[in-house]
């Protein structure tokens, strides 16, 4: 009998492990199908590009528009605080902070000598749309009558002439120092302007300086401002309305430095209600704005305006990503039996998602990186007409490149989910 030969063993035949797509193969294919559908990537990409156009431009304009009041507020002086006097009431209706006569100019010189946190003291006493007139021209502009510290004070130099002096003041002589606007609408610019007599309330007026460009601060145009000596002001133009000295609006007191500032106010409200026998329960005839304060508030509400109107523009990242979900789900509908195909030829579950969450992310991380270019784009543009600084914090970058990136994780979650879950005999049936 023959002997067979040894039967080779039987071997179980294995599966070809499905090989993991790259990273780079994912990024590849994901921007294939963007690019073949630009018009759907654009329109998804919009509200993206919309929600972060407007958060960066928002935040920035906030930014600029509260330090340039900042700085408008600053330079009035940061160790500065204005007393002024009571509210005058006609009928129930208050006629606003230095209506009343409950100051006098020797309230000022009496803080400036009793309080040892003023470093200087200056009173006065102000009215808006004066009549002046030069000639054959009339204009209306503010009239200021004040002493001799208000231009330290206020860091006014002349650049024409000099501001009034010490005699002026004391003879209540009728000179004015103008402001650059002032000057401008009155004399043409080859005339001369020192020695020139105006007339202000129909009397006359020798012009002895002009005040160098100053702009705006406040909201107050401090280049349309005639100054008069104090005393002229209240003989001349207001009249001596107090019942004992010379009544003013209010007087601006300047601090050794800010710090000081809480004790001068605290030691301003005491000898002023002494001087004026206010009762213990009784309120104040006089006001007190300390411009440190101004400003921690001013930057309080700001800021928390800019984060509320920020807040609101970033609903439209939420419409974005709507949009972007919206458009992956119809995408997985449409690209059903590619993905059979797919996974038929080897694709993994992993790689569906991969690709599908892939396309989700960068749509909206492009979208948000644009957005970000746009936005800096309209701040720029905002700050050079309307003339603020041109301010973009580097956090709300940061933030607005991170929201995009987490709108495009959220966005695509689920799609993708719902791509890698298909069957893939049921995926390649379906037409």
């Amino acid at each position: 009998m023959k002997q067979l030969a040894n039967p080779q063993p039987i071997t179980r035949s294995r599966r070809p492990r499905k090989r993991q797509t790259s990273l780079s193969e994912v990024l590849i294919m994901s921007a294939e199908t963007l690019w073949s559908n630009k018009l759907r990537t654009s329109l998804t990409m919009l509200g993206v590009v919309i929600g972060i156009s407007s958060v960066i431009t928002i935040t920035s304009v906030g930014q600029g528009v509260q330090k340039s009041t900042e700085l408008q507020i600053q330079a009035l002086g940061t160790n500065v605080m204005m007393v002024s006097a009571g509210a005058a009431r006609t009928g129930g209706i208050s006629q606003g902070a230095g209506s009343a006569s409950t100051l006098t100019w020797e309230d000022a010189q009496a803080i400036a000598k009793q309080v040892p946190a003023a470093k200087a003291v200056s009173a006065f006493l102000q009215r808006g749309s004066i009549q002046v007139v030069r000639g054959n021209t009339n204009i209306s502009t503010i009239l200021l009558g004040t002493d001799l510290n208000y231009p330290i004070m206020k860091n006014i130099h002349p650049q024409e002439g000099l501001f009034f002096n010490q005699g002026d003041l004391d003879a209540g002589r009728p000179v004015a120092f103008l402001g650059s606007k002032v000057r401008d609408e009155l004399f043409n610019p080859d005339e001369p302007t020192i020695g020139t007599d105006l007339r202000i309330r129909g009397k006359r007026y020798t012009v002895v300086g002009v005040a160098e460009s100053k702009g705006t601060a406040g909201g107050q145009d401090l280049d349309d401002i005639i100054y008069i000596p104090l005393t002229n002001m209240s003989a001349q133009i207001v009249g001596n309305n107090a019942l004992t000295g010379v009544a003013i609006n209010g007087f601006w007191l300047e601090a050794s430095d800010a710090d000081q500032l809480n004790s001068a106010q605290f030691q301003v409200t005491n000898i002023l209600r002494l001087r004026h026998g206010i009762h213990p329960s009784a309120v104040d005839d006089f006001r007190i704005i300390n411009l440190v304060d101004i400003i921690t508030t001013f930057s309080s509400v700001m800021g928390s305006l800019t984060l509320m109107v920020g807040a609101i523009a970033g609903i439209s990242l939420i419409v974005g990503g709507i949009g972007i979900a919206n458009i992956m789900l119809v995408s997985v509908m449409e690209r059903t039996r590619e993905i059979g195909i797919r996974k038929a030829v080897g694709a993994t579950s992993r790689d569906i998602l991969s690709q599908f969450l892939t396309e989700s992310i960068v749509i909206s991380t492009v979208g948000g990186i644009i957005g970000v270019g746009l936005g800096i784009g309209f701040a720029f543009t905002a700050a050079t007409i309307f003339k603020f600084p041109f301010i973009v914090p580097l956090w709300s970058i940061g933030a607005g490149l991170s929201l995009s990136f987490v709108v495009g994780i959220l966005a695509g979650g689920i799609p993708a989910r719902n791509a890698a879950k298909l069957d893939p005999i049921t995926a390649l049936h379906s037409e």
